[in-house]
């Protein structure tokens, strides 16, 4: 009697990535090894290159798809509010929500790992360049918009207060990771908004 081969085993492409996603958004990159992935992916390394390609591959597809996470958030509130306003408040309370998840407070998965592997690994400072020139101009959009609706004065600089608006997010994400209660990070954000947009 001939034995059958068992079937490979079968796995979920997204939750896989997210597994890994969550190793690399609280080790870093360099940090983060070939076992680590495996554990977390419940998948042996073969199968893994196979599916994902090499441990930068699999970072990259991991911060596109935290990237795609913050910007569904970020699209049910500053794009679909009205207020400009309110609409930023919204969003950094759930950017806020995200960076203060789980056990540890981790930050921002893209502001809080990228940066360190930007340096030695071009096409990672290319995608977090690419991400921050896409926030800019998104929010260089909904600014212009508020502009004309006369929520915010025209003779503000749009394109520097879009760069600002971005720069409280990543102070959010950093601070968050250093252990500031998100209580404080609630306020300081209310405070951004309100200094910022006048």
């Amino acid at each position: 009697m001939i034995k059958q081969r068992g079937r490979p085993k079968l796995y979920d492409a997204n939750a896989a990535l997210e597994a890994a996603g969550a190793v690399f958004w609280s080790k870093g990159f360099s940090a983060t090894s070939l076992d680590d992935l495996a554990a977390a992916m419940d998948m042996n390394r073969p199968s893994i290159y196979r599916a994902f390609g090499d441990k930068e591959s699999i970072y990259r597809q991991a911060l596109a798809q935290f990237t795609d996470l913050m910007e569904g958030g970020f699209k049910r509130t500053v794009l679909q509010e009205p207020d400009i306003r309110i609409g930023l408040k919204k969003f950094y309370r759930e950017a806020l929500e995200i960076y203060t998840s789980g056990d540890q407070a981790l930050g921002c998965m893209v502001m809080c790992t990228a940066p360190a592997a930007a340096a030695s690994h071009p096409d990672v400072q290319a995608d977090l360049l690419r991400v921050i020139q896409q926030i800019d101009t998104k929010l260089l959009e909904r600014i212009e918009s508020a502009i004309k609706d006369r929520q915010i004065s025209k003779n503000r600089d749009a394109k520097s207060l879009a760069k600002l608006i971005q720069a409280i997010l990543h102070s959010l994400a950093i601070r968050a990771r250093a252990g500031e209660s998100k209580a404080s990070l609630r306020k300081f954000a209310d405070s951004a908004i309100t200094t910022l947009l006048v």
